[in-house]
């Protein structure tokens, strides 16, 4: 193609040098003829072949650009992949390590569940703190509860702590509200538990006062459920707390469990049951307790505590003057009974007077006059 490009180029038509071309005298004119439309064709085939040959050769160049273009774009675009693998890579580790912290806070959530629940609880108890050694205790979520206990999930619940006074003893009841022991779905069971207090060190041991639960009727009928027991002062549940709690002691059959899962029973209003917890520091009768545990609870309990001072006092009145009344009565009637007989007597002596008495009757009554005299004497 370099050879004929440039004798193609010098023009449209070629010149054909005679004496490349020059024929032998032998060939006649008509041979001439057609050797020149030969040679015309074949230049014609090969003008036909240069202009194709030029146009691929043109093609080829936009080819070869094309190809560049094509390996820029790609070395680009391969660049360009290489960016996003790695930021795809990145994107991976990124969820590997979202998904490692995702399961990593699982468990801490639940253990933060637990705290806010355990800090919460302690809010309430220090909000229903009791320093006198009287404890209101309300339950809430009684059916959840019995579920729980059901199923032994929780079988137990513990009230907030309270003391027998700010420098006192430290105390909790436990509750088990399908039973415990010899009492497991037949009653509740209630107890009283020691637990470890700053002043231990300094308290009278072992726990000897008596304690008093109530489970109160919600009706308004004050048909409170009452039961009472004096510690066992052999018993470890009452000396010193060598740990965080002392053994359980109480009443395991405080209230038949059937009567509490009635749907109408007084002590579960609303899904809530109130107990309350007495300790008696000054030897209350059982013949006070339901007036004590009868008092308004919203009354501050030193108040309740004074009321049931004035309360046994006057009860220890109304009995003294009692006793003294019945007393004058048994006097009043031994007099009458001596006075009836001494009238009695003073009757006969008249009728024995009014008749002659014998000699012997005579000195017998000289006799006696003389005794009377005597003891009249003495």
């Amino acid at each position: 193609m370099r050879l004929i490009q440039p004798h193609l180029n010098s023009g449209s038509q070629i010149t054909i040098n005679s004496e490349l071309f020059e024929l032998p005298s032998l060939l006649t004119n008509t041979d001439s003829t057609v050797l020149t439309t030969a040679i015309n064709d074949g230049y014609a085939q090969l003008q036909q072949c240069y202009e194709a040959l030029t146009t691929l050769t043109r093609g080829i160049q936009t080819l070869s650009d094309d190809s560049v273009r094509l390996s820029v774009e790609s070395l680009r675009h391969q660049n360009l992949l290489q960016v996003c693998q790695s930021e795809v890579n990145q994107v991976k580790q990124s969820i590997v390590e979202q998904n490692s912290y995702i399961a990593g806070i699982a468990p801490n959530e639940a253990i933060l569940q637990q705290e806010l629940s355990s800090i919460t609880q302690k809010a309430e108890d220090l909000q229903s703190i009791a320093y006198d050694g009287i404890l209101t205790w309300k339950i809430s979520n009684i059916n959840e509860k019995m579920a729980d206990a059901e199923s032994e999930r929780q079988t137990s619940i513990y009230s907030p702590p309270f003391y027998s006074s700010p420098t006192g003893y430290r105390m909790r009841i436990r509750l088990y509200l399908r039973g415990d022991g010899n009492a497991r779905r037949t009653h509740i069971s209630l107890f009283f538990l020691l637990m470890r207090g700053p002043y231990d060190a300094i308290l009278k041991w072992p726990f000897n006062f008596k304690v008093t639960f109530c489970l109160y009727d919600q009706s308004g009928q004050q048909q409170h459920i009452i039961d009472s027991f004096r510690p066992d002062v052999k018993s470890t549940s009452f000396h010193r707390p060598r740990s965080e709690m002392n053994i359980a002691s109480g009443i395991p059959k405080f209230f038949p469990l059937p009567l509490i899962l009635q749907n109408d029973n007084v002590y579960v209003k609303d899904d809530t049951m109130f107990i309350k917890c007495l300790v008696d520091f000054g030897d209350i009768s059982k013949m006070l307790l339901p007036y004590a545990l009868s008092l308004n609870p919203a009354l501050p309990h030193h108040i309740q505590r004074h009321m049931i001072q004035v309360e046994a006092e006057g009860r220890s009145r109304q009995q003294a003057t009692t006793e003294n009344n019945q007393l004058l009565t048994n006097n009043n009637t031994g007099t009458e009974f001596m006075n009836s007989n001494q009238t009695g007597n003073l009757s006969q002596a008249n009728s024995i007077l009014t008749t002659e008495p014998s000699s012997s009757s005579k000195k017998k009554m000289k006799n006696d006059s003389n005794i009377e005299e005597k003891k009249d004497d003495t």
